[in-house]
């Protein structure tokens, strides 16, 4: 059986979802982990990156995991909350490097699962616009989705930031009174 809590949150681009799963997590007892997925190949996302930074206190123990996400969340203190940001850019990594998506994503739904401690994850509602006109976008939009669906399924609570606004979608989770 299960002890941690789950939560994904889900949103379009500058929707506030990172800020949102921030905030759920600094709601527990620190130190927390904040596992990042961006690689910075750039300037601009070397300045994005340090921006996620800056307004993080020190509370937070950053780690770098690109790709073995499943190893870092294993290799966490089990008592560690943990924010995942984000999965969207972590399944493009993935996919560019031409893994087995199928294989990373139930390794990481494996991990998450096996956590004692509350997990966040942050990930982008890929499937609200038009069908991308190449197949590898299309095939990215489809792995999104896929692992949306899984995680939203396996996740105590789900829920999707529009403008910054936090909407729940699930919530499973029982608190004492």
């Amino acid at each position: 059986m299960r002890m941690s809590e789950v939560t994904l949150v889900l949103g379009g681009a500058r929707s506030g979802k990172s800020r949102h799963a921030e905030q759920i997590v600094e709601r527990l007892d620190s130190p927390w982990a904040y596992l990042a997925t961006a690689q910075a190949f750039d300037a601009e996302m070397e300045a994005r990156i340090a921006l996620h930074r800056a307004r993080r206190s020190e509370s937070w123990r950053t780690y770098d995991a690109p790709l073995d996400l499943a190893g870092t969340l294993d290799a966490l203190p089990p008592d560690m909350p943990a924010l995942v940001d984000c999965l969207t850019l972590w399944l493009t990594n993935h996919l560019l490097a031409e893994h087995d998506l199928e294989a990373e994503a139930a390794r990481l739904i494996a991990a998450v699962l096996r956590r004692s401690a509350p997990v966040v994850l942050v990930a982008n509602e890929v499937g609200l616009g038009i069908v991308p006109d190449n197949a590898l976008a299309r095939r990215f939009r489809d792995a999104a989705g896929r692992l949306n669906q899984d995680l939203a399924a396996k996740a105590d609570r789900v829920v999707f930031l529009v403008a910054g606004l936090p909407m729940v979608f699930k919530d499973t989770v029982v608190k004492d009174r």
